[in-house]
Formats: C-alpha cells, structure tokens, sequence
C-alpha cells in the first residue's frame, strides 16, 4: 500500500513495457497468487499494474487487513467490485460509521472488526441489517460513546442478533477506561440458535447465569446438593460449544449453573476482574471446580483471576479441588489457570498425569508451584507441546531440564521465572520442535546464549527482556553460533538490556535474514546506527524486511535518525514505537510528515507495547 515506484498514472517504463503486453488475464492469474502485502506494492508501480492488481483483489473471497491501519478512501479501493468476498478482518482503528457501507455486505459470511476506537452502537444495527448471512461475528471496541448509556448498545446487539439468525461464532469485547459495567445488563439477550461459539467482555456474573439460562431448552431440573437447595435447568440440544467470559467475579454458583446447563461445552475460559476481595459466599471454591465433571466433552479450561483492579486470588481453592478437577475432567488437552495462590505441588502433578491428551499447560502467579512439579514427567505419556510457567517464581533451571524430555514442545515461557539459569538453556536447546521461546527476567548470560546459538532448536520468536547479564558478546554468540537461529528467527526482544548496545543490532541485521520484528525499549546505548543497520535498503535477496520497531525509551536516539525511518529505509514497515525518545524533539509534525510519506504505518508515541496489541484503547498512535 505504500507508494515505491512512481505516481500511479504513469505507464511501466524499461521492462514493464514487456509486462503490459501479457494477456491480462494471465496477468491477474499471477497477481492473485501473491500475498496481500506484494499486492499493494506493485500497484503503484504503473498504471497496467494497479489496474491488474484491482482486478486480483475482485477477485479474493478471503481477506485478511489486521495489519493494515486503513482510512476509508484506501478501503474503498481494496474493496471496490469485490462480490465474492467471504471473510474479511479489519484494523478498525482509523475508520468510523461512515465506513460501515463500504465493508457491510450482504455476501459476507465472517466479519472481524478490531481496534475499532471510533464506531458507535450503530455498528451493530448496521450488521445485523446488512449482514444477514454472517456465521462469524467478532468485535473489539472503546466505549461507543461516552454520552450513549450502556442500554443503548445493548438494545443494538439484540438487534443484531435478530437480523443474523445463522451466527455460529460471537466475539464481542469492550475495552473499558474504567471498571466493569454492562452493555448486557439491561436487557435479555436472545441468541440464535446456530451459536456454537460465544464470546462476551465484560459482563456480571449474575447476567452471564442469565444468559445461558434464558437461551437452552429446558428440561427437568437438576439438583447439586454440595451447592445447596439450588436446582437449574438442564437443557436438551444445547449447540454452545465454546464459552469465554470476562467476569467481575467468578463463584460457585455459576460455575453449576454453566456445568448444568451446557453440559456438550468442548471449551470454556472464564477470567474475572474483581475490585475487591471477593466475600466467602460469593466465591470459587473447591465445590465450583468439582462441577465441571459434569461437562464430560471438555478439552479446554480456562480459569483466571485478574490483579487489574485487586490483588485478590483465588484463595478458596485448595490442592483438593484441583485434584477433583483432575480427576472428573481427564480429556483436558489445554489448561490455564491464574491467581490460584494456595495450589501447590500435589495439585498441579494431578493435572499432568491424569490427564494424558494434555497438549498446552500454562500457569500464571503460582506462589507453590516448585521445580518438584516437573520430575517424573519423562515417565508419563508427556504430549505437551506448549508450556507457560509465568511469573512462579519458586522455579529453577531444573523445570527446564525435565520440559527437555517433552519432544514435542514447541512453546515455552518462562518469563518472570527468575532462577532460571544457563543450566536450563543447554537442555532447551535439545528441543528440535521448538519455535517460540520467552526467557523474560531469567537469571541468564551470554554463555546460556551461546548454549542457544549452537542448538538444534528453530526458534522463531525469542524474548531476552529483563535478562540484564546478556551484553554484545551473548547476542554474537546465539547468532554466530553452529545453530540454525539465525535463519529461523522472526521476532526478537531486547528490551530492558542495559549492556546490549548498536553492536549486538548490527550482527541481527546482518545474520537474521527473516526477522521482521525487533524490539529493543529501554536499550540506552543503541543509536542511530542500529537504525540505520536495521533499516537498510541494500539487503541481500531473499531477506525479509523489519515489519514492528520497537525504540521506546531509547535514550541514544537523535532526531536524525527520523529521516532513517523515511523511505526507502525500512520499506515493509507497518508499526513503529518512539514514545519517550528524542525523535519527538522537533514535535508532531516531522512525525506527520513520515506518516503522509508511509500511509500504511502505525507511529506509536504513548510508549505502549509492540503493535499496541494490550490496551490500545488508551494509547495515542498518529493518524492520518
């Protein structure tokens, strides 16, 4: 989408006069075969080649723009004489309801809208006027208005549903400024019957029992004496297959109710934000967690407590309910859990042997969970392939040597997870399945590293943020080493490296021929030369440009190095973060201007995380 050759009127000079004298629909045949990003840069190049290239996007009935900030005008051509579009997945963050024409067909059969900042309630009683055939339905959005009372948008998401009677998947999500409250709260939603997959954010506990009662069948009422004299509805021919639900408070008797009355569910993943510490009656215990036997289907949980808005955990649970847990759910294939502050050892080894499909086991703020969870795994059916053991921090290297025994694994996270050392890096680097890698905070050095470098691990994605023993040696020794890294790396973190300076980024852009995305926040002695190292038009063929660019609080930045950012540096660019670098010196209007030059790119100035992915709601990136 970035304009790299000359004005789009122009015809093709030099060899494209060959170019425009091939039939054009051989032409189009071979344009719809590239991707969307080498689309949009040969469109510009001459006229033939932009009208070829419309013809191409007329032609895709899958569509996906998560990457693309678009403004209304730039959409209006990529989807001009499209009839046969099918999916399509937007960046929303640049576009309002005078957009809402131009993407709401009635063809559509999957729509996702994200960081949509700028849309009313009106957006949902437009799809369900205009998109009458959707199956696929998913939304993440502000605040629509901050004069417009939740009632409002919910008496617009009921009339979405009603005019997309053939919906199987729903993801709605409101980024909120401010504590939970309801735009399902007024109402009582009806969902169609199709729905197999449902997700809402936020909504109360008590509207969520609602909700799921108030759309089953319903059938004799079943009775769970451990919970009281409390009877719900077991419906007959429930079709919700997956549930996910962003809480203010998770307690027992929802946790019956969901079990009870949806007992076919494969997936469900709950998390909560309470505001304080939750009261005794009004809680998951041991009881909540021993009714999801009765969803004898699932393979997937989900159970997590926020500290967004408390420090609260949930400390009503206890080793015997998750062995319970384990016991009446052995399907499990993924698990993750959070904030369970009293579970230790005994609990979390339940889960790994009992339930033997076990593919993905992540854990968050585990305060027990200790290296001895992990040591008998090499004599179980171990067919783990993702790990997350975020922020335990009674694990050791050890944990990473005995994951070395999972063959399989291809993800690994041990960020925040401080005493783990080189010892673990040499086991990891055994793993021959292993594409992602997330080291954060770990006790490691460069002789971990070069452990790393000469591994037979094909690590795509590395993070080394917080590891602040790593220097310019470490990153020399993973890239230069007898490894494959260098050439299957894509991501790399460097933030928060104190001793990692322009030498350690010269050997990534000289040995990293894939990496398209690099941050390297609060690295105070990278400078202008790592920019102009990163971003240099002369790579050789076959090389991948930098697409994310993190330099955040990078001190050692001048103002200079904008005029690096410029073109023809950094040609695939698509989102950059300066927030707090000298950059922003000369003000907004440099900025502007590299903006107006790249259409397509996201600045970022608010010092928010890579591609704004975490609460970009509140972050400031510049617009067109």
């Amino acid at each position: 989408m970035e304009n790299r050759g000359g004005r789009g009127g122009e015809s093709c000079g030099g060899g494209g006069e060959l170019m425009e004298r091939l039939p054009q629909s051989l032409l189009v045949d071979i344009l719809a075969r590239l991707d969307l990003d080498s689309l949009c840069s040969a469109a510009p190049v001459c006229r033939g080649l932009r009208l070829s290239v419309s013809q191409a996007l007329s032609s895709i009935s899958n569509l996906d723009l998560s990457g693309f900030p678009l403004t209304l005008q730039i959409l209006n051509r990529v989807l001009s004489g499209n009839n046969i579009l099918r999916s399509l997945t937007l960046d929303c963050s640049r576009l309002d309801d005078s957009s809402i024409n131009t993407f709401a067909k009635e063809h559509l059969h999957e729509l996702s809208l994200l960081r949509c900042s700028m849309f009313s309630s009106y957006i949902f009683l437009a799809i369900g006027e205009k998109c009458p055939n959707l199956r696929l339905f998913a939304v993440d959005m502000v605040h629509p208005n901050e004069n417009e009372p939740p009632s409002v948008c919910g008496k617009a998401i009921a009339q979405l549903f009603k005019g997309c009677l053939y919906l199987e998947s729903v993801s709605i999500k409101f980024q909120l400024q401010f504590p939970l409250s309801g735009y399902f709260e007024s109402i009582q939603l009806v969902l169609p019957k199709s729905i197999e997959v449902l997700l809402l954010q936020p909504i109360s506990s008590w509207q969520a029992n609602l909700l799921v009662l108030s759309n089953v069948s319903n059938s004799d009422p079943i009775v769970f004496p451990a919970v009281g004299e409390i009877s719900y509805l077991r419906p007959q021919g429930d079709r919700l297959r997956s549930l996910s639900l962003v809480l203010d408070i998770i307690t027992d008797e929802l946790l019956v109710s969901l079990t009870s009355s949806l007992h076919h569910l494969v997936e469900l993943c709950l998390e909560d934000r309470p505001m304080e510490e939750p009261s005794s009656n009004s809680d998951l215990t041991n009881v909540g967690l021993q009714s999801l036997e009765f969803c004898h289907s699932l393979t997937r949980l989900c159970l997590t407590r926020s500290k967004q808005h408390s420090p609260a955990t949930f400390r009503r649970v206890n080793d015997v309910g998750i062995l319970l847990l384990a016991e009446g759910c052995k399907r499990l294939e993924s698990i993750r859990l959070g904030g369970f502050s009293r579970v230790t050892d005994a609990g979390y080894v339940s889960l790994l042997h009992s339930c033997k499909q076990l593919k993905k086991f992540e854990i968050i703020n585990a305060f027990f969970l200790s290296d001895l969870a992990f040591l008998d795994l090499a004599g179980t059916a171990c067919s783990l392939v993702e790990v997350r053991l975020v922020s335990c921090n009674l694990l050791t290297s050890e944990t990473a040597e005995s994951l070395s025994s999972c063959k399989s694994l291809e993800v690994l996270d041990f960020s925040g997870c401080r005493s783990v050392a080189d010892s673990g890096l040499i086991s990891i680097s055994k793993l021959s399945k292993l594409t992602i890698l997330d080291l954060g905070g770990a006790d490691i050095t460069d002789i971990g590293l070069s452990a790393l470098g000469d591994g037979s691990s094909p690590i795509s994605s590395l993070c080394l943020r917080g590891c602040k023993r790593i220097t310019d040696r470490g990153i020399t020794l993973l890239l230069l080493g007898d490894g494959v890294i260098s050439r299957t790396l894509l991501t790399l973190d460097l933030g928060y490296l104190p001793a990692v300076s322009d030498r350690a980024v010269s050997v990534v852009a000289e040995s990293c021929r894939q990496i398209i995305s690099i941050c390297v926040r609060n690295c105070f002695s990278i400078s202008d030369t790592s920019i102009a190292a990163l971003g240099s038009p002369d790579h050789s063929a076959g090389a991948k440009t930098i697409r994310m660019l993190d330099l955040c609080h990078c001190s050692g930045l001048s103002v200079d190095s904008l005029r690096l950012l410029a073109r023809p540096f950094f040609r695939g660019l698509r989102w950059l973060g300066i927030g707090n670098t000298k950059l922003l010196a000369k003000g907004k209007e440099k900025v502007m201007e590299l903006l107006e030059d790249r259409p397509v790119l996201n600045i970022c100035l608010n010092g928010c995380e890579m591609d704004c992915k975490d609460g970009w709601q509140y972050h400031e990136c510049t617009e067109q």
